[in-house]
């Protein structure tokens, strides 16, 4: 999608969201970023630019975005709820050494649910953790670094 305040402001009359300038700049935050912000990560970032906004406003318009389908909840971990404006089928990995949250693109039509034939399914989440490449790098080089002291001694 295109990021620009119009284009915006279209997807959000198309739901029947009033575009006001706070949801706005939300919107445009999750789709700019890609980070999979937490409601305080956004209001962290947006209050500098609107001194007015508060957390219960961004609790709100994510409220909003997600009833129309335009964002959706990603919750690897229990108490943490992050949000993501990438609404199609995709996988999640988080890092659990940096915390970062990736995407990854996944087939969930390929994934064999037995037992769920009779059911109506509403939401696929896939979600994987462990530790990205640049953690996996950093690890190696403080490893290599360590023995290269050690053997010294």
């Amino acid at each position: 999608m295109n990021i620009n305040t119009e284009s915006i402001r279209a997807l959000l009359m198309k739901h029947n969201i009033k575009p006001s300038y706070p949801r706005i700049r939300i919107m445009e935050y999750l789709l700019a970023k890609r980070n999979h912000p937490t409601v305080e990560k956004i209001y962290g970032e947006l209050v500098k630019e609107i001194p007015t906004l508060s957390k219960t406003t961004v609790y709100n318009t994510l409220n909003l975005f997600i009833n129309a389908n335009i964002t959706r909840v990603v919750t690897i971990e229990d108490n943490e709820t992050r949000y993501d404006a990438d609404i199609t089928n995709h996988g999640h990995f988080k890092c659990e050494t940096c915390g970062m949250v990736y995407d990854f693109s996944i087939s969930s039509d390929d994934i064999e649910t037995k037992g769920l034939e009779k059911f109506e399914v509403h939401e696929k989440n896939v979600y994987y953790k462990g530790i990205c490449p640049k953690c996996l790098n950093n690890k190696t080089n403080i490893e290599e670094v360590k023995n290269e002291k050690f053997k010294r001694y």
